[in-house]
C-alpha cells in the first residue's frame, strides 16, 4: 500500500478526521497506554491530518514526559489520534488505525515499537 487518505473517528461519531497515511507503516507499541488501549498506530505529519469535526469534544491527557497529547472524545472516551513532535520538532499525529473507516486490521503487519523503554 502507498500513502492514501482515509477517514475515521471516534465510536459515537462526534470526532471525525481524515489523514493521509501509509498503512504499510504501522506500529504496535508496548508503552503503558498503548498496551491498555490495544491500538495500532500510523503516523501523519500535521499537514496531512485534518480534523473534520469534534474539536470542542476533545479532552487532552498527558503523562510521563508530557510530550504527547492523547486526545479523547469526551462523550465516548475513544482516542482516535494523538498529537506530538518528532525529536527534530516536526509536528506529528499518531492515528489509531482501529479508528479508521473500513480498515481490516488483520491484513496489516504492524512493527513492534518498544515504547515501554524508549518513551
Amino acid at each position: 500500500m502507498a500513502e492514501a487518505t482515509h477517514t475515521g473517528g471516534c465510536h459515537c461519531g462526534k470526532v471525525r478526521f481524515e489523514a493521509a497515511v501509509d498503512l504499510d507503516r504501522t506500529i504496535e507499541c508496548n508503552c503503558s497506554i498503548c498496551t491498555k488501549r490495544g491500538s495500532i498506530l500510523t503516523a501523519a505529519t500535521a499537514d496531512k491530518f485534518k480534523l473534520l469535526s469534534g474539536e470542542n469534544n476533545l479532552v487532552d491527557y498527558q503523562f510521563n514526559k508530557y510530550n504527547i497529547h492523547h486526545l479523547f472524545c469526551s462523550t465516548c472516551g475513544t482516542q482516535s489520534f494523538a498529537r506530538g513532535r518528532r525529536p527534530d520538532g516536526t509536528e506529528m499525529v499518531m492515528v489509531n488505525v482501529r479508528c479508521l473507516d473500513d480498515i481490516d486490521v488483520k491484513a496489516l503487519s504492524p512493527q513492534f515499537f518498544d515504547g515501554k523503554h524508549k518513551l
